[in-house]
């Protein structure tokens, strides 16, 4: 891939670049809709992502390019950007701008992204961008910033500069992920855990619905006010911050302060979704894929019946994982209303279980989802060639 994406740089910028970066997509295992509850979630890094080659010039000039968008920019570097539009170069740019904003003299660059993270899955296309452009621009320019630093820049620049208000998993996930681990976060402190999560003969199997996700924006708000909802009334009683601050027992404890039966579902989900994450560790810490694949599914059946985010879609690809035997657990992945579901399916039956789930799904709802296959990868990084890696 790495010389193959040098000869398509050297095409368009008749020199060669200097260095490749790659930064992941991610996948959260379980834990779900509890980043902006103050709680755990399990994400890990996937083995496609963003590919970013830069080389400097002398020209004062920003020159975006990317393989998978026609559209492009040649920008001279200034005090500050805004953003255009809705195109992919915003994303670089936004990161570019909290560089300035930060003080940090900035040079003109070349820059060529290729990314084969499927346009919205809900993989974080967005993060993987950012997060390897703050990381390149970092090396390039001796920044000095922390990975964690990094991290936080890139969150801002999707919340002030892109206008998405995300949590910060995503970005996290991206940057700490790490070969067959899976990385309890705590989204409150960014305290986290990477959990061994040796997958055996299992690999994960990702299936894209195909379904736009119109409707998952106004619903992902309303759900973080009913949270709000919930947590004010349980204040009443207790002295908490985050609905995550209190386990099942708790909740079950003092649920009667909330009235509202939808309002209680909500909160018997984030709060029993928080505690899966914890047993969700012990299991593969102790290699049982047995017991994560039902705290999988338990996690999608919940997300379906309490949190009401699931669809047809989401379900159907459930279903299905449920009635095939190299399947040890599945579940939506993501805001929901679309998006894609995650199972972990036996590596030697993969193409039976691509072929099935497609014939299963394009039979229920009418058109074809997209199956892929991945391991747990690494965070972002420099790509290196074989005898740089020797002298490292």
């Amino acid at each position: 891939m790495k010389d193959f994406l040098t000869q398509e740089f050297t095409k368009i910028f008749n020199k060669n670049p200097e260095n490749t970066y790659f930064s992941p997509g991610r996948v959260n295992l379980i834990g779900e809709h509890i980043d902006y509850n103050g709680g755990l979630v399990m994400p890990c890094a996937v083995t496609f992502g963003t590919y970013l080659l830069v080389s400097p010039n002398s020209d004062g000039m920003f020159r975006f390019r990317s393989m998978n968008f026609e559209e492009k920019l040649d920008i001279p570097v200034q005090g500050n950007y805004t953003k255009t539009k809705e195109y992919w170069f915003n994303y670089p740019l936004g990161i570019i701008e909290y560089f300035l904003k930060d003080g940090h003299p900035v040079l003109g660059m070349d820059l060529l992204f290729y990314g084969n993270i499927p346009i919205s899955s809900g993989l974080s296309s967005s993060a993987s961008i950012e997060v390897v452009t703050a990381f390149a621009l970092n090396d390039q320019l001796n920044s000095g910033y922390s990975k964690l630093d990094l991290v936080k820049l890139s969150q801002a620049v999707e919340n002030n500069f892109i206008g998405v208000n995300c949590g910060i998993m995503d970005q996290f996930a991206v940057a700490f992920g790490e070969k067959n681990k899976a990385l309890m976060l705590n989204c409150d402190t960014l305290d986290y855990k990477a959990v061994d999560s040796n997958l055996g003969e299992h690999i994960l199997a990702i299936i894209n619905t195909n379904k736009p996700r119109k409707l998952a924006e106004s619903k992902y708000n309303e759900r973080v006010q009913e949270c709000q909802a919930a947590l004010k009334a349980l204040q009443h009683e207790l002295e908490i911050n985050n609905l995550c601050d209190i386990d099942t027992a708790t909740f079950n404890k003092y649920s009667h302060l909330i009235t509202d039966a939808t309002i209680y579902k909500r909160a018997k989900h984030v709060i029993e979704e928080n505690d899966r994450v914890k047993l969700a560790a012990v299991a593969l810490s102790n290699n049982d894929l047995a017991e994560f694949g039902r705290l999988m599914y338990a996690s999608h059946d919940s997300l379906r019946d309490l949190y009401e985010v699931s669809g047809k879609e989401l379900d159907t690809i459930a279903e299905y994982s449920k009635t095939d035997a190299n399947v040890a657990g599945a579940r939506m992945t993501g805001a929901g209303f679309g998006g894609c579901g995650i199972a972990l399916v036996k590596e030697s039956a993969f193409e039976d279980f691509q072929k099935n789930m497609i014939a299963y799904y394009t039979n229920k709802i009418g058109y074809a989802p997209s199956v892929y296959s991945s391991l747990i990868g690494d965070g972002v990084g420099e790509l290196l060639a074989e005898s740089e890696k020797t002298k490292a």
